[in-house]
């Protein structure tokens, strides 16, 4: 249901342009992120893993992102009462171009169509932990926010995950949804 393509990284491309974000270069621009608090931590919780292969100075995103991580887990663990897997967030230049040596499928770190995890946008899942009833709810969940523009899904086929970018519009949405939910009954 979530096929990547040519134009998805495209688009992907064009959501980093419009936003003016940079693609990560090295360590020291990963760092002064980080302090300015432009790239956020991702913490675990019941609902949410982080990969242990995923150094700890990988485990930021944007705020949007993390907003996008911290919902998406919660419904996810709502439905089936298990957390979701993180196996990848923000990367810079340098890991990209080490990543492309060992894994062909991997983004290039240059051109119009570089990783989206180079601007700390992104996020994949782990498909590996999911049975397939839990694969079907993810692929709608996600298509749905897909079709409003809020996401760019894409179903790795030779890696085991869901490569998630997600726009800075997501953020908004989320709060105007909240806003919307109905309140809670009163008990007496």
């Amino acid at each position: 249901m979530l096929k990547g393509s040519h134009e998805s990284m495209l688009r992907q491309n064009a959501v980093i342009n419009e936003l003016q974000l940079p693609r990560i270069a090295n360590e020291e621009e990963l760092l002064s992120l980080e302090v300015r608090d432009e790239l956020v931590p991702v913490s675990e919780s019941r609902a949410l893993r982080v990969s242990p292969r995923l150094d700890v100075t990988r485990r930021y995103c944007r705020r949007w992102t993390r907003q996008f991580l911290e919902d998406i887990s919660e419904a996810y663990y709502h439905q089936f009462n298990k957390p979701l897997w993180v196996t990848s967030l923000v990367r810079t230049v340098e890991q990209q171009h080490r990543l492309r040596r060992h894994n062909r499928n991997a983004a290039p770190a240059d051109g119009e169509i570089t990783s989206s995890h180079l601007a700390g946008i992104s996020v994949d899942f782990g498909k590996a932990p999911m049975l397939p009833r839990e694969r079907r709810w993810f692929d709608r969940y996600v298509l749905e926010l897909q079709q409003q523009g809020l996401v760019e899904a894409a179903e790795e086929r030779r890696q085991a995950c869901y490569h998630i970018m997600v726009s800075d519009k997501y953020e908004e949405w989320a709060a105007n949804r909240k806003l919307e939910a109905p309140a809670a009954p009163e008990t007496h």
